[in-house]
């Protein structure tokens, strides 16, 4: 289905999205619910491929898809829609050439936001780190996800509701309650979304992404994974490392024909620099910890 709607986009199935059974498993238990008419909660720290799990999972429904990303600053009508602007109409009566009667009629207009639009056209609704937007702006979605009615403003002119379409289905995507910009979400929204709780993929998974992602070769891949799961359980960094390290390391290792090499010293500031990142300050304990790690990755050799 084509769609000229600026707010709608068309996912494609990316050639970068791998396929394991771990992420086959989770795919399938999501479209088992939304198939049913459950919208899903992908939920996961940062880095894990959550929106490109949604949008994935989203594009195996076959729909046009609406992108909410969750913003701290969103209202009400930054969901449902609201009057914005006028429109103007001027009639000149010129019946009579010696009398000119001018009339300007100037009437607010109405424009659907995304979630109206998803609603009233039955389309897939992705809300990306939907825990970032405050609880109050989402409160449209409770009636929604239950009863099928989007309550809609009493400026609209309308009836006052609208009826969601039979296909309209809904993936949210958060982050856990501890990372700074996330709200905690009302029990009364939370309990209507099944929540699938993500990690970080299995070795496997993450060599495969590496390789798909970045075009090195197997064994490098095996490498960049390897010594970015030994950062994960380094308590001298700061958080974890995501696979977003795995990404960058491997690129740049293609782009510039690198292969692990404990004497490269280019190689090892690129990983320092990848590893560090969730550093706010890189200390002698910080330094330390990435040296001990990059050493550890080769102890098989």
């Amino acid at each position: 289905m084509s769609t000229s709607n600026p707010k709608v986009i068309q996912p494609q199935a990316g050639s970068g999205f791998v396929e394991t059974t771990a992420t086959q498993a989770v795919v399938q238990r999501a479209l088992m619910y939304l198939n049913v008419g459950r919208a899903i909660n992908l939920s996961g720290p940062s880095g894990v491929g959550k929106t490109t799990l949604a949008l994935h999972i989203a594009d195996l429904l076959h729909r046009p898809v609406v992108l909410i990303p969750g913003d701290e600053q969103f209202r009400s009508a930054d969901m449902v829609g609201g009057l914005f602007g006028y429109r103007r109409r001027r009639v000149v009566d010129n019946f009579i050439h010696s009398v000119v009667k001018t009339e300007d009629d100037l009437v607010e207009r109405w424009v659907d936001s995304r979630l109206t639009t998803a609603c009233r056209n039955g389309f897939t609704l992705v809300y990306d780190e939907f825990t970032r937007s405050r609880p109050e702006a989402n409160n449209a979605l409770l009636s929604v996800l239950e009863e099928g009615i989007l309550v809609m403003p009493g400026d609209r002119g309308e009836d006052g509701y609208l009826r969601v379409h039979p296909k309209f289905r809904g993936i949210f995507t958060s982050n856990p309650l501890e990372y700074a910009g996330t709200h905690r979400s009302p029990d009364a929204l939370r309990d209507r979304l099944v929540t699938l709780h993500l990690d970080y993929p299995d070795e496997e998974t993450e060599v495969s992404i590496t390789t798909a992602r970045t075009g090195i070769d197997l064994d490098s891949a095996k490498w960049v994974v390897q010594l970015v799961r030994l950062s994960r359980g380094e308590e001298r960094l700061p958080g974890r490392v995501s696979t977003r390290a795995c990404l960058a390391i491997g690129t740049i290792m293609q782009t510039q024909q690198m292969r692990p090499d404990r004497n490269d010293s280019l190689l090892y500031s690129v990983c320092r620099d990848a590893l560090g990142s969730g550093c706010t300050h890189m200390g002698e304990a910080e330094e330390t910890a990435i040296r001990d790690v990059w050493e550890r990755s080769f102890h098989g050799e």
